[in-house]
């Protein structure tokens, strides 16, 4: 299957600051794929060169084209949302709406207004007067609208409550999210996505550490939760990262043979945060 994104080399510089760090990655259709990472790690950068927005260096091409000189009609099959100020304030939700329907050439009104009839969005009311949850609806409901083959989330639950932030990717999952199209979600709270990823980059420093389809973690990474008599013994066969537990020790092991491992206490595949934690924290560092 072709890949929609590919990245070789993928390189920015900011001034003498390398943002971005010779990164390769490819991103399949169909795929919800989470870019994590602690902030400045890069994810924004790598989100901005994907729909053209600054320059680069390497090679980056997004549904066969180069980002750079063919944004206009990139764009025609990507939505982006990011942080909610994005939306002017001044503007009311009809007249938005209005410049969607004149601007967009996919764009289907009557998704956006069943979306915002379960919600307590009225077309009169102007952005400054809605909430930071009521925006995020709002662009959601317009998400909904366009017929992009992928969607760019970069942080869009920041600032967000745990209700709205819930409702956000629950709505995003069942009502937009199919086997045609494609999810890029960047975020340094990857626990509020991990349910819903097929797939996982994390980034730190400018060079993406792991990339890795969410059912292949099991295979590469193992989980040990060890009583502290027992860590010393396991700490020779080189945990990635290790954590005190109260009387316990975890531990994240890379390729080693989780058989060996038994002997020592409860192992398991490691959640998404562990390992994110392990990846950009790196061996034996509480």
């Amino acid at each position: 299957m072709k890949a929609l994104v590919t990245a070789k080399g993928l390189t920015k510089y900011y001034g003498r600051f390398r943002a971005v760090d010779h990164v390769d990655f490819e991103i399949k259709p169909g795929r919800i794929v989470g870019l994590v990472g602690p902030n400045g790690a890069g994810k924004s950068t790598t989100l901005k060169a994907i729909l053209g927005l600054i320059k680069y260096r390497g090679e980056l091409e997004v549904f066969g084209r180069n980002p750079r000189i063919e944004r206009a009609q990139l764009m025609h099959d990507i939505s982006y949302i990011s942080d909610v100020a994005s939306l002017p304030e001044w503007i009311r939700v009809d007249q938005l709406l209005d410049l969607m329907v004149s601007t967009h050439p996919s764009y289907d009104l009557r998704k956006s207004l069943n979306f915002l009839a379960r919600t307590d969005i009225s077309k009169s009311h102007r952005i400054k007067q809605l909430s930071k949850g009521m925006k995020t609806q709002l662009h959601l409901a317009i998400v909904m609208g366009i017929n992009a083959r992928m969607l760019v989330l970069d942080e869009p639950t920041l600032g967000l409550d745990i209700i709205y932030r819930t409702e956000f990717y629950d709505q995003l999952l069942n009502e937009y999210f199919d086997q045609q199209r494609t999810i890029l979600i960047t975020t340094h709270q990857i626990e509020e996505i991990e349910h819903i990823l097929t797939d996982i980059m994390i980034i730190n420093k400018g060079k993406i550490v792991i990339n890795m389809p969410i059912d292949e973690i099991g295979n590469h990474y193992v989980q040990l939760k060890t009583a502290k008599e027992k860590a010393e013994q396991a700490r020779k066969l080189n945990p990635l990262y290790e954590k005190d537990l109260l009387n316990e020790a975890l531990m994240i092991f890379e390729n080693t043979d989780a058989h060996r491992l038994h002997e020592f206490g409860e192992v398991s595949t490691p959640h998404l945060a562990d390992l994110f934690v392990a990846a950009v924290k790196g061996s034996h560092h509480a």
